[in-house]
């Protein structure tokens, strides 16, 4: 019998070696493959981060007002002045003839809270007699001031910047950001989350606003959101009165909705969402970039619609021209204290006020209601 070679002390079997040269190739193969993986996962974000920051337009608001405005808060309460521009041009043009400027279809004032938790949403008509200060137009001529014009007038005369020195002008608080939503951007955003349902107590029909729903619980796309928030024609006293209570019951069902979707824990959802509201608001610079945006939403991802108090500006018809309106200075002022003092706005600040006439409200019921004869769900038509 042949004595066996054993190998050399200190060796292994030729097989075992070779099995541990391979798991050593397999892990470096494994770590360099986790290493592509992350690296590209990196430049993926940071290719959606530039993709999403290229999606904003904003405005330097600070920059065009300079220092003479009301103080900030300074408790980590926060006043955001809430825009709907009417502008026709772009896409905009399938809303009507595009006439080369632009007014704040809808204007609201939202207050957060020192902690973010709580809200109040004070809204603006657009027909409240105000005085304008003097602003800059667009192309940086002087407007001088004007007495006791239109509300929505201040945006068509020097844009974003003129419009928040009116607010300020007319409230004596600061601004902190601005954000601005045109009719094309609103109804992507609502097609990005699906839609938004919401329950119509009687049906609607405005050729106007191209909006015809019958009474019973809808989901809304964004065509019929936007003729939902647009109508005034078809609803209460066909003033804009009416229509801010439609828009107010529309925000508390977006609000739900976006509570209900679960869009803060979707990653996927929220990046679909992300790039369509990048690409749908204008914001000032403060809030112009998707860090910014996202930490303010963050902040106020808990807040459903019963978190948020809303109310129309008080007013009264004005004596000079019953088709404007003009503030209750008393009550007004009010709504403006307690907001500076970042509390809840009394009951007797609207009281009386016309604009808690108009009844548009109970035209749309709270969420989950449904009225007591319900026809078959209508159908918005769409343009």
């Amino acid at each position: 019998m042949l004595d066996q070679q054993l190998p050399p002390a200190g060796s292994s079997p030729s097989g075992a070696g070779d099995g541990r040269r391979r798991r050593r190739r397999g892990l470096r193969i494994a770590a360099w493959t986790a290493a592509g993986v992350v690296l590209a996962g990196a430049a993926g974000a940071g290719y959606l981060y530039h993709r999403l920051n290229a999606n904003i337009n904003s405005v330097d608001i600070d920059g065009a007002l300079g220092g003479h405005r009301p103080a900030p808060l300074g408790n980590g309460a926060m006043d955001i002045l809430v825009l709907g521009s009417d502008s026709r041009s772009g896409a905009n043009r399938a809303y009507g003839h595009d006439n080369g400027t632009a007014r704040s279809d809808t204007a609201m004032i939202v207050h957060l809270d020192k902690g973010h938790r709580r809200a109040s949403v004070v809204s603006i008509p657009r027909d409240t007699l105000v005085d304008r200060p003097a602003c800059r137009t667009a192309k940086g001529r002087a407007a001088p001031a004007a007495h006791a014009v239109m509300f929505n007038s201040a945006y068509e005369t020097g844009g974003p910047a003129c419009a928040v020195k009116t607010v300020e002008q007319l409230t004596d608080l600061r601004m902190d950001h601005y954000i601005e939503v045109d009719f094309t951007g609103f109804k992507h955003l609502v097609d990005a989350l699906g839609g938004v349902p919401l329950t119509t107590t009687r049906s609607i029909h405005d050729t106007k606003s191209h909006l015809t729903l019958a009474a019973g619980r809808h989901t809304l796309d964004g065509e019929q959101a936007l003729g939902l928030v647009r109508t005034r024609h078809g609803v209460a006293d066909g003033s804009d009165l009416g229509r801010i209570q439609l828009q107010q019951a529309f925000m508390r069902a977006l609000l739900d909705r976006i509570a209900g979707i679960g869009l803060f824990t979707s990653p996927t959802e929220l990046v679909s969402v992300a790039d369509t509201a990048t690409k749908a608001v204008t914001t000032d610079t403060g809030l112009g970039s998707v860090n910014k945006l996202m930490g303010l939403a963050d902040s106020v991802r808990h807040l459903k619609a019963g978190d948020v108090h809303m109310v129309t500006l008080p007013v009264r018809y004005a004596v000079a021209d019953p088709d404007r309106v003009q503030p209750i200075d008393r009550q007004a002022a009010m709504v403006w204290a307690a907001l500076r003092a970042d509390k809840p706005i009394p009951a007797a600040a609207t009281k009386g006020s016309v604009a808690e006439r108009g009844g548009a409200g109970k035209v749309v019921a709270d969420q989950g209601a449904t009225p007591s004869a319900r026809p078959p769900t209508g159908s918005g038509s769409r343009r």
